[in-house]
């Protein structure tokens, strides 16, 4: 059946066309879409790889199936290929991405894409309860499961509004450097108008979640947490505000996110300076930078997205940097998302799951096995094998194709040190924006700031109108500065200490019954991908746990002490062999004496496997009293 539906066919000329391949087959059930001329080309880096590699030919051909599968769809006839699980999965997989996939990755990527649905799971009426802290992307998902488990609960929230991170970081250029589509929750999809969404439309997805689920009814907004304590004698914590509130609960779920806190560093003169001095995450809102002299603090994350977004509106903006970064190009990232892709997400069945899975595939952890430590390679000082070794030669490439005639920029912006030793940067104009005329880089740290301006350790001084502390957060400091009691009273920081956090899972503590965490410890994405992925896994295991305290009518769960203390050896050894204990470079993934505290050392689909669902024989389980 051809298609004359000129709407979609308009649409195809945007689509992706290693994503449509495999939805051929499932609408058709013919397998000469599985062989050549239809197998993409494998997707050079991160690239989207919309022409798959096709001829001319092959692409109107591939395009033109489509829309006469479609209207047949349209018409009634049914997929024949509806939910492709196991081996059949993975040979489309295989076939959407131009490479072998791992059949672990099927398993994952079945539920991801809906074709094998988790199995729900519901408590039975007993009286839990839980109190959850924290409105953001990990807080709002656990209401939603929460809910759907028949768990009550509360979520407190310091902010008058959802998203966490999202709400509070409101500075120029503000976005994710993972792909819209794969940031977004599984169960909640979104058409996204820019391929790496900002800010503002990141915002109003998780807004939108929060309506769609009723999650606001649930929200205590304005009430900032300050402690809670664990009742042994009662089996419940106490969940303590700022206003003098207090929650009782069986369940502690903290949601309080990695980067939480600003990290305000100790400079030397900052209270003294002038003019306004702010951490990106506390931009204010009436700040008017036109014709002022601008520092920028750090060369990290944040001001790889403030420097561009705001060259040209200061007179003068000078970037002190300590160590530079590794920028890695991106196809699409400044590009629009043409309104016909919503149409071929709404119109052309599975193709948005496929569109995901390739984004996930490409962005999580393709990398990951280049991270490991070759320890007979015979260039250690700036790589750890021969892939991550190709990575720096192609990135070096694309750093000195942007600052093509301006070697004095291209000594300052290259590492010495290997590619992904730190969090991995996509280029968002930061190139573009050195290049500037009004923009210069400094390759020192501040050494002081006086009341017009700062002084570089290597003697620089620059005058400035105002400072910008793009200087990270406190990511050793897991729910920092709320005060938790465990048993006995023992409280969490100083189990921890004030940088060496650890956790079963990065969920769990020895000490802490019914305490769950996420975003914790030896969880944060140093390879790539999307932490949501991670969040979901975590949400899962301790929704699945709670459950089961309900069916068993268990009183209390407390991890023990030698499935943690396990969980963190193997931890430790699985980073020894990676590169981000390379001697080289300093990163926010370790803490002050080398070891690694922030970063997950395993493949993402690992950690889908550890967290499907909990073992209660790692916890001593006490039954009601």
């Amino acid at each position: 059946m051809a298609s004359t539906d000129p709407e979609l066919l308009r649409a195809l000329e945007h689509a992706n066309l290693p994503s449509l391949v495999p939805v051929l087959h499932q609408l058709t059930g013919d397998r000469r879409w599985l062989r050549d001329p239809y197998r993409p080309t494998r997707s050079r880096g991160m690239d989207d790889n919309d022409q798959g590699g096709f001829a001319p030919g092959v692409a109107a051909e591939i395009r033109t199936a489509v829309a006469a599968a479609v209207a047949a769809h349209d018409a009634g006839r049914p997929p024949a290929v509806p939910a492709p699980t196991g081996e059949a999965l993975r040979e489309l997989l295989e076939l959407a991405n131009g490479e072998p996939v791992a059949p672990e990755y099927a398993e994952m990527l079945a539920e991801d894409m809906g074709f094998a649905p988790a199995p729900a799971r519901v408590a039975p009426g007993t009286g839990i309860d839980a109190v959850v802290i924290g409105a953001g992307v990990s807080g709002m998902l656990a209401a939603i499961k929460l809910a759907e488990a028949g768990i009550a609960h509360v979520v407190l929230e310091k902010n008058d509004d959802v998203g966490g991170g999202w709400y509070e970081n409101t500075y120029p250029g503000a976005g994710v450097d993972t792909p819209s589509q794969l940031y977004s929750y599984s169960f909640h999809p979104r058409d996204w108008s820019t391929h790496f969404g900002k800010r503002d439309e990141v915002q109003a997805y998780l807004r939108d979640v929060a309506d769609t689920h009723g999650l606001r009814d649930r929200i205590r907004f304005g009430t900032e947490v300050v402690g809670a304590d664990w009742d042994d004698e009662r089996g419940t914590w106490t969940t303590r505000t700022a206003d003098g509130a207090a929650f009782t609960s069986r369940i502690l779920v903290s949601a309080t996110g990695a980067l939480n806190r600003p990290r305000v560093p100790d400079i030397p003169g900052l209270d003294t300076f002038a003019g306004p001095a702010f951490h990106t995450a506390r931009w204010p809102a009436d700040l008017d930078l036109d014709g002022r002299r601008v520092a920028v603090v750090g060369a990290g994350a944040s001001a790889m997205q403030v420097v561009p977004a705001i060259a040209g509106r200061a007179r003068e903006l000078t970037v002190f940097q300590r160590s530079p970064q590794w920028v890695a190009p991106n196809d699409v990232y400044f590009t629009p998302v043409d309104p016909a892709v919503a149409v071929l997400m709404a119109r052309v069945p599975f193709y948005r799951r496929w569109y995901r899975a390739r984004l996930a595939w490409n962005f999580n952890d393709r990398v990951h096995a280049s991270l490991q430590v070759d320890p007979e390679w015979e260039h250690p000082q700036r790589s750890v094998n021969a892939v991550n070794d190709a990575h720096r030669r192609v990135f070096t490439r694309y750093l000195e194709s942007e600052l093509d005639g301006r070697p004095d920029l291209v000594a300052k912006a290259l590492p010495t040190y290997p590619p992904f030793g730190k969090r991995m940067l996509l280029d968002n104009g930061w190139y573009r924006a050195l290049r500037r005329d009004d923009v210069t880089l400094v390759t020192e740290a501040v050494a002081e700031v006086t009341p017009t301006g700062l002084r570089g350790d290597g003697g620089t001084e620059v005058a400035a109108d105002v400072v910008v502390l793009a200087t990270g957060f406190h990511t050793h400091r897991y729910l920092w500065p709320i005060e938790i009691r465990g048993r006995d009273g023992v409280r969490l920081d100083d189990v921890w200490g004030p940088e060496d956090a650890r956790a079963h899972l990065g969920i769990t503590v020895p000490g802490f019954p019914n305490l769950f965490v996420t975003c914790g410890p030896g969880t944060v994405l140093g390879h790539g991908g999307s932490y949501i992925t991670i969040a979901e896994c975590q949400v899962r295991y301790l929704v699945d746990l709670v459950v089961t305290m309900a069916e068993k009518g268990l009183r209390s769960v407390e991890v023990r002490p030698e499935v943690e203390a396990e969980w963190t050896r193997r931890h430790d050894e699985a980073h020894a062999r990676m590169l981000w204990t390379h001697p080289g470079m300093t990163n926010w993934y370790r803490n002050a004496a080398g070891r690694v505290v922030c970063t997950m050392p395993w493949r993402i689909v690992d950690y889908w496997r550890m967290t499907r669902a909990a073992d209660l024989a790692d916890f001593r389980a006490e039954p009601a009293r």
